[in-house]
Formats: structure tokens, sequence, C-alpha cells
């Protein structure tokens, strides 16, 4: 491609990994694809929308709402329902006012509020921390912005806070902490890895990002996405870190309906400091001056009439099943040397390979796979260009969210038997 005329931005920016691993599924109908982050096709509520739109353009006066412009920070009652909705959520255990409307905005999916807050504190060249392995698609946010990156290693519980903290001493040390900006975590059935963070490490990443910032400066942000939250179909919920102690001045809250709703209800929001969301307003503003108003519209009734509460329970149940099927068969197929945790949530299965076996994009591995019609992300894509850390190449994720239960069936027996062909000596 010539980038002569470009932007430094334009020339940084390269297609995501993504793209190339939807366009060949698509390519190839035969192809099973345990790779893409879709969702539950069969559970897509068709008939619940429908009767919501019948009833937001059966009148008037709210159809004529729906189809106008709306605001840049998002309609002021959809932003009240989703902070009642968190402090529910939150146990109710901190002042309502932590999620009131003048901290929150809605956003064009998740993915804006990551790139809008990506804009609004980082400059080239500055620094964030984040999960190793990490949402990959974020890390083309911060590989076009030309951030650098500090992986923290990921326990069963959450980030390992030992070498958070060690990470944040050197950076002292050597004054990098001045380019420090924040901490990105995935604390709910972590994409790529299904892990969810306890509170007490959450609560404790925090208070150690304000140890140090007095060395950097200037606030460091911790942010936490959410994106996996409402897919839990086992164990106990967690409190978000909105309702930590002193949480309201450092911590930032990602959200989205589109996981647990509709994907293509593309319907995110953000809380956070009052001071930052002015800023991210303006630029938001510039972008495109307010999320879709027909679809906060949509959005706000679904939460109003609780059919959005009733698609949970629906939508929690087809993915512990779906989970169910996968775990059944990765049991029957994969090799006893793969390592993996059953989910309890959220769209993924993380497997770990022998480390001698490799399973990256140029790997044997992944075009054996390929050849058995079935794909997978590579691990290595997950993994942020640290120069502190070497890339570990022998991982895979796996998605039961967009296949469906005969498809996992069979995948999961394609990319077995691939596995066994890679593991003989």
């Amino acid at each position: 491609m010539n980038t002569s005329g470009l932007s430094r931005l334009g020339q940084r920016t390269t297609e995501p990994p993504i793209s190339w691993l939807m366009s060949t599924a698509l390519a190839r109908p035969n192809l099973i694809s345990l790779a893409a982050g879709f969702t539950d096709r069969e559970s897509l509520p068709v008939s619940e929308v429908r009767e919501l739109l019948d009833g937001l353009l059966g009148s008037a006066k709210t159809g004529r709402v729906a189809l106008q412009y709306g605001t840049t920070a998002g309609d002021a009652g959809l932003r009240q329902l989703i902070g009642e909705h968190l402090h529910r959520q939150d146990g109710g255990s901190v002042p309502a006012s932590l999620y009131s409307p003048e901290r929150t905005f809605i956003s064009s999916g998740s993915q804006q509020l990551l790139y809008l807050l990506s804009e609004c504190l980082c400059d080239p060249g500055d620094l964030v921390l984040l999960e190793d392995p990490a949402y990959f698609v974020y890390l083309g946010i911060v590989q076009s912005h030309g951030l650098e990156c500090r992986g923290i290693p990921l326990a069963s519980d959450g980030i390992d806070l030992g070498h958070l903290e060690r990470t944040l001493e050197l950076l002292k040390r050597s004054g990098a902490i001045r380019r420090l900006k924040l901490l990105y975590l995935v604390t709910y059935f972590q994409n790529p890895t299904g892990v969810s963070a306890v509170w007490e490490k959450k609560a404790a990443a925090l208070e150690l990002l304000r140890r140090y910032e007095k060395a950097a400066g200037h606030p460091i942000y911790l942010l936490e996405d959410a994106a996996y939250r409402e897919l839990r179909f086992a164990g106990e919920d967690v409190a978000s870190l909105l309702a930590a102690n002193r949480a309201a001045d450092r911590v930032i809250y990602a959200g989205t309906f589109s996981k647990p709703f509709a994907t293509g209800v593309r319907v995110g929001y953000g809380v956070m400091p009052e001071r930052l969301l002015k800023v991210v307003l303006r630029l938001k503003a510039n972008h495109d001056f307010g999320t879709s108003n027909l679809l906060q519209q949509l959005v706000k009734h679904a939460l109003a009439s609780r059919a959005y509460d009733q698609h949970l329970v629906t939508l929690r149940a087809r993915y512990a099943h779906k989970a169910a099927v996968m775990v059944t068969a990765i049991r029957q197929h994969f090799p006893g040397s793969v390592e993996w945790e059953p989910p309890r949530g959220g769209l993924y299965v993380w497997a770990r390979l022998p480390k001698t076996v490799k399973s990256g994009m140029k790997s044997k591995l992944f075009r054996a796979a390929l050849r058995h019609d079935v794909l997978y992300v590579p691990g290595e894509l997950c993994y942020a260009d640290d120069p502190t850390r070497a890339k570990p190449n022998h991982e895979m994720r796996i998605s039961f969210g967009g296949a469906s239960v005969p498809d996992i069936r069979t995948g999961i027996a394609r990319l077995g038997a691939t596995l066994y062909q890679s593991l003989d000596p």
C-alpha cells in the first residue's frame, strides 16, 4: 500500500487481524469458525425488537423523538436507566450519584469509547498498561495511536499484582512513568482468556496506581471494560470498581448492549470522572454529534419494559448450553497435554498447548487447521508489543458464541484431530 500523503496515524494503522479471520470464514462456506467473537444468531431478539419498535413508532410523539437528532452525551432517560441498572448490579452500597447521568455518556458501541479515551488521554509515545494477553482489537487502537505497552500477566483471578507493582516501580525509576496514562482491564470473562478478576485484586490495582501518581505528575486512570459482565452463567457477580473507595475521580467503566442484547444494536456507554467526560464529549461531537437516537430509544424501552432483563435469562441459558457442549467436545477430542478451563461466562475458551507446539498464523498447526476446515484465533495476536516481554506462541482462543451446536462439536473434533497430528513425534 502506498502511504505517501497519509498522516502518521494513517500510516501506523494496519488492518486488524480479525478482518482476515472473518473474511476467510465468509469465503469458505465449509469452514467452521471458532474464531470470531460473534454472539449466538438463534438468540437474537427479533420478535422483542419488533414489538419495541412497533411501540416506539406506533405514536407520532415517540416516533418523532426516536427519528430526530439526539444529544452528543446521549438520551438523558437512557443514561438514568443505565445508572440505576449499574447501581443495582453493584449492590447499591455506594451513593447513587456515582452512577448519575452527569457522569455517563452513550457511545456507538464500547469500541468507540475505547478509541475516544485513547484520543483524549494519550499522545504518541505515551504508555498504557494492560493484561497479558489482552483484548486484541484494543491493541489495534494502541498501535494506531503510536502508544507503548507494558503487559501485566494474568492469573486465574486477575492480573498479577506483584508484577504490576514491579512494573510501576521500574517506570518510576526510569522516569517513564510520566508517560503512563492508564491501566486497561477486561475484568469479567476476559477476552481472550475467560478470566474474571476478583474484587480484591481490582481494588488493589486501583490503589497501586494512586500510589505512583505523584511520580507520574498526573492522574493514572483505570479503565474497566465490562463488555462480557452480563454473559455470566455460573458463579456470583462481582461489583465494578465504580463501587471502590475513591473511585469517582479515577475509574472509567465501559459497558455495552451489543454482546448482551444484540450486536447489530451498536450502543455502548461509559461512566467516568466528569472532568474527563467533558473532553470525551468534545471529541465525540467531532466524530458523530451523538450515537443513533433511534437505537438509543430502542435500548431505553428495552430496559424500561424489562424486555432486556428477560432476554438476558434466555441468552445466559443458551450460552451455558453451548459452553457445556464445547467443554464435552474438548474433553473428548483434545490431547491431555492441552491446558484449558471450563468457562463460567463470556464467549471463549483459552487453550494452552505444550510450548514446543506453535499456534501462530504462520505455524504448521494453523495451516493444518485450515486444511481441516476449522479456524481459531492464534494466541500471539492477543499480546501487545512490549519490549520487556516475549510473546508466547503456543495458545489459542476458541469461541462457542457464534457457532451452532453441531458446528461446535464438529469444529472441536477437527481441531482435536489437528492437535493430535501436531503433537505426534
